[in-house]
């Protein structure tokens, strides 16, 4: 068992601690978190979560996420910063489930634990991964809804993308399902919006236009979602059943007014305590569970604002 300090001295390792007196870091883990993003609510609740685990734990926890969830290159250099710090561990969240092997792997030989969230990689590297069911959850989105537009129609699916293991997961999980349990009900496009709003908006405007009979469109996270119901809006689409994930303000508000029916709420802020949490522990040699399932709920008009689900939105 041992504990890896953080290295005083340089400017980056000074930007990463922050405000934290060299005194103070002396005694400390560095746990920088590398996420997908900072754009989106749900990596700022993420992101809450690590901080109030780093604050109960007493450790350093550095958190940062490239522009947007595009950018893989900015991500993978925001990786290779974090391990030139000789971090005690690191959090990792991956906007492609490959590219970011090779330095995992450095990571690996050099004894420093990596914690998986929000999105694994395609490697056995992770000690751990702390996220949600995203095949599940999804599945469970599709099963929704199917009953809100009577079990039968055309449904499309505006995904954040193909690369990360949760826009797999989440599009997989919602057309899958409806293959298996929803016969009739036929998925006839899956397209990609990057995560990004304003490029899911105009991808939605795409999709209405060429499917005029659509039913329901499946957006798989805060900004897929948030541009299906921007493109419905614009349009003036009447009978579209918008299906979200993710919990933001923007999706809250369609919700109570009635243009989003429903959507998947994570559990950020636990995402983000139990990475923090799963790290140090690596980081002191102790065994830690290979995957920690955050937990997911549905929500709509009808129970957001009971107690349960008032606690994992993030709005």
């Amino acid at each position: 068992m041992f504990t890896r300090r953080l290295i005083l001295g340089t400017a980056a390792a000074l930007a990463l601690a922050g405000t934290v007196t060299s005194a103070s870091a002396q005694d400390k883990m560095l746990i920088p978190l590398i996420s997908k993003g900072f754009q989106h609510q749900f990596w700022q609740a993420v992101k809450t979560g690590a901080d109030k685990a780093g604050a109960e734990l007493g450790v350093i926890v550095t958190f940062e996420g490239p522009d947007n969830e595009t950018q893989v290159d900015k991500q993978m250099d925001m990786l290779s910063a974090a391990l030139a710090n000789n971090p005690a561990a690191i959090g990792f969240a991956a906007l492609d489930s490959q590219a970011a092997i090779p330095l995992l792997q450095q990571a690996k030989d050099r004894k420093i634990p990596v914690v998986a969230f929000d999105s694994g990689v395609d490697s056995d590297i992770p000690v751990a991964t702390a996220a949600t069911d995203n095949l599940a959850a999804a599945a469970l989105a599709a099963d929704k809804m199917a009953a809100l537009i009577g079990d039968a129609g055309e449904v499309a699916v505006v995904a954040h993308d193909q690369t990360s293991s949760t826009g797999v997961n989440r599009r997989d999980g919602f057309v899958n399902r409806m293959k298996e349990a929803h016969p009739n009900v036929q998925v006839v496009a899956v397209e990609y919006g990057g995560g990004d709003h304003l490029k899911s908006t105009e991808v939605t405007k795409a999709l209405l236009a060429a499917h005029p009979n659509l039913k329901g469109i499946f957006g798989t996270n805060e900004g897929s979602a948030i541009g299906v119901v921007n493109g419905v809006r614009e349009l003036g689409a009447k009978g579209v059943t918008i299906v979200g994930y993710d919990s933001g303000k923007a999706q809250t508000d369609a919700i109570r007014e009635g243009l989003m029916a429903g959507a998947i709420t994570q559990n950020p802020i636990g995402i983000g305590y139990e990475t923090v949490k799963a790290a140090v522990a690596a980081a002191k040699g102790e065994a830690v569970p290979a995957q920690i399932d955050t937990g997911f709920y549905w929500y709509d008009k009808t129970n957001i604002d009971s107690p349960e689900i008032a606690a994992v939105l993030y709005d």
